[in-house]
């Protein structure tokens, strides 16, 4: 290789890398309110389960949404409205739901919402894979992430808490998934806080989603990461622009 290749080489992946920071620091400014920290790859794959964020440290909260898991994966976090709940096992059947902003995630992703556009489903939409369509139809033009939520009723639904044993570590999503407890819902009156991205698969959607959601119970009781969905009557809402 000649000199002059070799310098010319250098230049191009000089200009490529100045160009791909360039991109990386847009798209943060143009969803700049959407606030991530962790990612949940690192979390499944790399097992690091230790604290990125303490809620309580997040200094704005008025209009406050926000979810990802408790550190070490021993429960489920939710800030809905600026309330913030953590969820924990306490049986194949039951869990206590309290509302707390001293607790910590090794990932989260948060935004604030002052005023919400709602939007009625149609009743054909039933489902979760139903609802990311519904969803990246209806935002075409919206700065991408983006917070949304649901109220209404299910007609049945199916949401999880981790509960990792003390001391475990993880490498692999089957290991990060050991001690996840279900929940089935039926008939339940609920609100849906979720996150929509197209680009952030493995930072806090999973793989094979556009979307990360978390249901609350309307007497609070019942809170968790929604796995399964069916829409029975509900109302969406999606920040007003």
């Amino acid at each position: 290789m000649t000199i002059k290749n070799l310098v010319s080489g250098l230049l191009t992946v000089l200009l490529l890398s100045c160009n791909s920071t360039k991109k990386e620091s847009q798209i943060e400014q143009s969803n700049s309110n959407i606030k991530i920290v962790g990612a949940m790859k690192n979390v499944m794959w790399r097992g690091q389960l230790g604290s990125s964020i303490n809620l309580d440290t997040i200094s704005d909260k008025k209009g406050l949404y926000g979810l990802g898991p408790e550190s070490y994966l021993t429960g489920e976090l939710l800030i809905n409205d600026g309330k913030s709940y953590v969820s924990r096992v306490t049986s194949d059947s039951t869990m206590t739901v309290e509302k707390n902003f001293n607790v910590s995630a090794p990932f989260f992703v948060s935004a604030n919402v002052d005023e919400w556009t709602e939007i009625e489903i149609p009743s054909n939409i039933k489902t979760i894979q139903d609802l990311e369509k519904f969803i990246n139809e209806k935002t075409t033009e919206f700065k991408r992430p983006f917070v949304f939520k649901l109220t209404g009723k299910i007609s049945k639904a199916i949401i999880h808490i981790q509960n990792l044993p003390e001391g475990t570590k993880v490498s692999s999503p089957d290991e990060a998934h050991q001690g996840q407890i279900n929940y089935r819902l039926k008939d339940d009156e609920v609100e849906i806080v979720g996150f929509f991205s197209t680009d952030h698969k493995g930072v806090f959607t999973h793989h094979n989603s556009f979307l990360h959601m978390h249901l609350i119970t309307k007497d609070e009781k019942k809170m968790g990461h929604l796995d399964e969905l069916e829409i029975k009557n509900m109302k969406l809402y999606l920040p007003k622009k």
